[in-house]
């Protein structure tokens, strides 16, 4: 088969999906780009002809004493709405490897139905820097989410329906079903339902109106199917062994003295982990120039743990000699949790970090105009204004320094758009490296891997560095200190304040819990360094609000919730459904982005 020339294709005049289209009848078949890449044939599980999961499991232990590739996270400064191109420069800098000549993978996560029908799109990547075939990537790929939101209803209906026959039914009921009352307390619930759309309308709900066989009526409510404790395991799980003692460590519920009540009491974690075997293989899909990418866990870190999966890196640093993986939205969430708990959880020591900006992220931090989903980038984006990136550099200047805290010495991807001018990039690349950063400037949507050349082969450098790496606290430090810890080294707050509840919950786990094996997993918006999304910069003299905390005992997290950030997304006005159909001749799906 002919290989594709992507010089034929312009992203300025094409949408993603028709690059995609256009790119997919030279795709490798499954076989063999896992046959190239190292994979045997056994430990291939095909599921269509360019979608594949990989038996993680068979492969780890044949290749138990290969030495691991170099490692490289790709994060990002704070972004507009519309993004800083993060899987788009994670897809970029693979090709660029592979121009380089280098054995070369990536690892991305599975996009959430919800912000690929709503404004966010379905994170393939874009332009000519995409991970394809795009159609079943954004539609549910191989039934991983499917399977998340199962595994976690399934605890849910254990739960409920545990409620209402301990409410119509006698101890001697009971007994006779060799059920042990868990006296269950209706207005303490750990769980909600979750689905995987942004459906704001069921962020509260009552259930179980009707008669008593209806259920037992009480207050509910859905989150989105990727913040659910059953995705964070699969984000951070070791095998299948671990995931299975992970399962039954869910806290659905408190009774009525305060104790937990967990998927094991409720006699369903066997059944939610049944659901969850197959999900926890990864997905091997490509890159438009046909490198293996690893496809497993989910998005949203700002809600979520947001990483791409610990088993789907192990299996590709045991493949390929550079491996490209994903963390969401900027440092202070996306590579802070990969700092802090994946690389703290996995063992794995990271060789670089590559901070993607923009000029218009930029310009926007810099006091630009409001930049809002679906309507038309102000001018100041699109010309010249090296004073708005120069007044906005402060937020670059303290994702730099995020990552620096941890020991390694980050590489700053300066995505560029064909509007960026030479003045406003030389204003990036002078104060980045003046803090002791690399810099590259890599137009890899518009030119594919041939335009990241310059980005690949600072990130090759980057990892000839010595890396002293280090956690930001450690393992035994008290949970609010951890959170102050967070906040002040990383947001940039000056203090931590705690609503009436977040305060008990706090003291609760310091004095009856063993935190220690306990990450911390925080949840804040994505669209500024503080909890408030209107601040952009590098806000000063604020505080930041924790308003709850969550347990997330099977996953290893505590969760503090910080500012009004909703655990279920909300669909927007104008969203990404509308422009979405199918060409009924060919059945095609067309309109994805």
């Amino acid at each position: 088969m002919a290989s594709f020339d992507s010089s034929t294709l312009d992203p300025t005049k094409l949408a993603d999906w028709q690059i995609a289209e256009a790119a997919e009848p030279y795709m490798t078949r499954i076989n063999e780009l896992a046959e190239n890449w190292g994979i045997l044939r056994d430990e291939l599980l095909p599921y269509e002809h360019f979608v594949g999961k990989v038996d993680f499991a068979a492969l780890l232990r044949r290749l138990d004493k290969q030495p691991n590739g170099k490692y490289i996270d790709v994060t990002a400064i704070t972004p507009t709405p519309l993004g800083e191109g993060k899987s788009t420069t994670a897809m970029g800098l693979v090709d660029g490897l592979g121009k380089l000549g280098k054995k070369v993978s990536g690892a991305i996560r599975q996009p959430s139905s919800g912000p690929t029908f709503n404004i966010k799109g379905s994170a393939a990547g874009g332009g000519l820097a995409q991970c394809i075939p795009l159609t079943p990537f954004s539609l549910g790929l191989t039934g991983d989410i499917d399977n998340v939101t199962n595994a976690h209803n399934l605890a849910m209906v254990a739960l409920t329906s545990r409620l209402q026959h301990e409410f119509i039914n006698s101890d001697e009921f009971l007994a006779k079903r060799n059920l042990k009352r868990l006296d269950i307390d209706p207005r303490n619930i750990q769980m909600s339902w979750v689905m995987d759309f942004c459906a704001q309308a069921l962020r509260d709900t009552i259930i179980g109106l009707g008669g008593g066989m209806d259920g037992f009526m009480m207050r509910s409510g859905f989150a989105i199917s990727v913040s659910s404790e059953v995705m964070a395991i699969l984000a951070v799980f070791k095998d299948l062994k671990d995931m299975r003692e992970r399962m039954g460590k869910i806290v659905v519920a408190y009774d009525k003295q305060g104790n937990p009540v967990t998927t094991r009491d409720l006699e369903v974690d066997g059944a939610m982990t049944a659901w969850m075997v197959r999900a926890a293989n990864p997905n091997l899909m490509q890159t438009i120039e046909g490198n293996p990418v690893m496809v497993h866990a989910g998005p949203f870190a700002n809600i979520a743990v947001g990483q791409s999966s610990i088993v789907a890196d192990r299996v590709a640093l045991k493949l390929s000699d550079y491996h490209v993986t994903e963390s969401g939205f900027g440092a202070d969430i996306g590579f802070e949790k990969f700092w802090n708990i994946k690389s703290r959880l996995s063992g794995l020591t990271p060789n670089c970090a590559v901070v993607v900006a923009t000029i218009r992220a930029l310009k926007m931090h810099g006091g630009g105009p409001l930049v809002t989903p679906g309507k038309p980038l102000d001018e100041a984006y699109t010309k010249s204004n090296p004073q708005l990136v120069e007044d906005g550099m402060g937020n670059l200047l303290a994702h730099i320094e995020t990552v620096q805290k941890s020991g390694i010495k980050p590489v700053v991807c300066i995505n560029s758009f064909y509007t960026d001018s030479s003045d406003e990039i030389n204003i990036v690349r002078r104060a980045a490296e003046a803090q002791g950063a690399r810099v590259a400037v890599s137009e890899h949507w518009l030119k594919g891997g041939n335009g990241a050349i310059e980005l690949a082969e600072a990130v090759v450098d980057a990892c000839n560095e010595k890396v002293d790496f280090k956690f930001l606290y450690p393992d035994n430090m008290p949970l609010r200190q951890r959170i102050e810890t967070i906040a002040k080294e990383v947001y940039g707050a000056s203090g931590v304040s705690y609503s009436v509840e977040a305060q008990a919950k706090a003291q609760k786990l310091e004095n009856e819990f063993n935190a220690d094996n306990m990450c911390t997993c925080m949840v804040k918006t994505h669209l500024s360094l503080s909890h408030n999304p209107s601040l952009k910069g590098r806000p000063r003299n604020w505080t930041l609000p924790i308003r709850d905390i969550l347990t997330y005992a099977g996953a290893g997290f505590i969760v503090p919730v910080a500012g009004d950030i909703k655990l279920m997304p909300g669909t927007s006005s104008n969203p990404a459904f509308r422009r979405v159909d199918v060409d009924v001749e060919s059945g095609k799906v067309k309109g994805l982005f």
